[in-house]
């Protein structure tokens, strides 16, 4: 893709490491793989995939921007959060993906600013390269609290306190689906060349089927289903005992995610800050990522056992949080100090940035509600699905 940076030699040749063990299982599977079996292995392969190997992916010499790394506001603002749901369940905090550890050293502070003792700070991670990186920050910009953190390769059996996943869910795999004039079928992989094209088969029964038949969508749209982060959120729910899941990622409604007007899709790719629509182009040098149906991942949870607190978006959440308040600590008369804050603080409340695409979502167990973060601007009721 001319429009793109050139990857250098060694990053290549990580990429065709990748494509060659791709291309391999879709020779053993007919030819054929399915886009989320490929879009688990191009960001999860062992040693070789996105978020399994050494890149830099996070800040401003990798792929994309998350909100930690805008502001330590968001952080503190989240804390305030994090630490009224402790008050009332107890437990630790469990970060799901903890990308460099910006948020973990902001929460970490955020709650001691609260008064709020935590026994300790859990980091799920995959990559091991991202789970030194967040060791290295941690150890750096707070090592008073480094002794509270413990990183897990697994699930724990059992949990209390709070879940906390940040822009966690829109990287789990997703299915490609296209509805065409006699049915509905699924994007897979198929090896074109040295690289790879698309191949579409119709899809047969089941849940996936099931699911895109509801939808009803017009002939020639072509979306997504995801049903890994539903899986996952389904499993939280099964583990927290009492607590609450916080989840925070960019997306929709599931009427609004499936308007006939979004008839392509969210699928999307970063690399080096940019963004394009070629999620086969080059495996293991780019992000792939969908946004999250929040309707579809309140039904996963409220199916598990836990009820569903809260949704809005991340700028009356933030707002809810505190967020404002934080801002103003700094005096507007130190312009050096306070104005970057407060265009950092812009980006994440903006409309037209990312105050309303991104959202929070709040589900738990054990008499949690009400919620600092929802008391006002408060959507649940968005998320009633529109059956065609």
């Amino acid at each position: 893709m001319t429009s793109l940076p050139s990857p250098g030699p060694a990053a290549l040749a990580h990429s065709h490491r990748l494509a060659a063990a791709i291309q391999a299982e879709i020779e053993a599977s007919g030819g054929w793989l399915d886009f989320a079996r490929f879009m688990e292995r191009a960001l999860y392969a062992p040693g070789l995939g996105y978020y399994s190997a050494g890149s830099r992916k996070i800040g401003a010499e990798g792929d994309f921007v998350t909100a930690p790394e805008i502001s330590p506001l968001f952080g503190r603002a989240l804390a305030r959060q994090v630490a009224e749901i402790l008050g009332r369940s107890g437990g630790d905090v469990l970060e799901l993906g903890a990308g460099s550890g910006r948020l973990a050293v902001d929460l970490l502070r955020g709650l001691e600013e609260c008064g709020c003792p935590l026994r300790h700070y859990l980091i799920l991670e995959v990559s091991a390269d991202l789970a030194e990186r967040q060791r290295n920050q941690i150890a750096r910009q707070a090592p008073e609290h480094l002794p509270r953190c413990r990183w897990l390769e697994a699930l724990p059996e059992t949990f209390a306190g709070v879940v906390l996943a940040n822009e966690v869910l829109d990287a789990l795999p997703v299915h490609l689906l296209a509805w065409r004039k006699d049915g509905v079928y699924e994007r897979g992989a198929v090896v074109a060349g040295e690289g790879f094209g698309w191949e579409e088969r119709l899809l047969g029964p089941g849940p996936l089927r099931d699911k895109a038949l509801r939808l009803g969508l017009p002939t020639g749209a072509v979306t997504e289903i995801g049903l890994a982060a539903p899986r996952l959120v389904h499993t939280l729910g099964k583990i927290l005992k009492q607590g609450v899941l916080l989840l925070l990622d960019y997306g929709f409604p599931e009427r609004e995610y499936y308007h006939p007007q979004r008839s392509g899709g969210t699928l999307m790719c970063h690399y080096r800050h940019r963004t394009h629509d070629d999620p086969l182009w080059l495996p293991g040098l780019q992000d792939i990522t969908s946004h999250v149906n929040f309707t579809a991942i309140g039904e996963a949870g409220t199916a598990a056992g836990l009820e569903l607190l809260g949704y809005t978006s991340q700028a009356r959440f933030l707002i809810n949080c505190g967020i404002v308040d934080l801002l103003a600590q700094t005096p507007a008369e130190d312009i050096p100090a306070y104005l970057p804050q407060a265009g950092a603080v812009q980006r994440l409340l903006s409309p037209a940035e990312m105050g309303e695409l991104f959202k929070v979502m709040a589900l738990g167990k054990g008499r949690m509600a009400p919620l600092l973060g929802f008391g006002q601007g408060d959507r649940r009721r968005s998320l009633a699905p529109d059956v065609r």
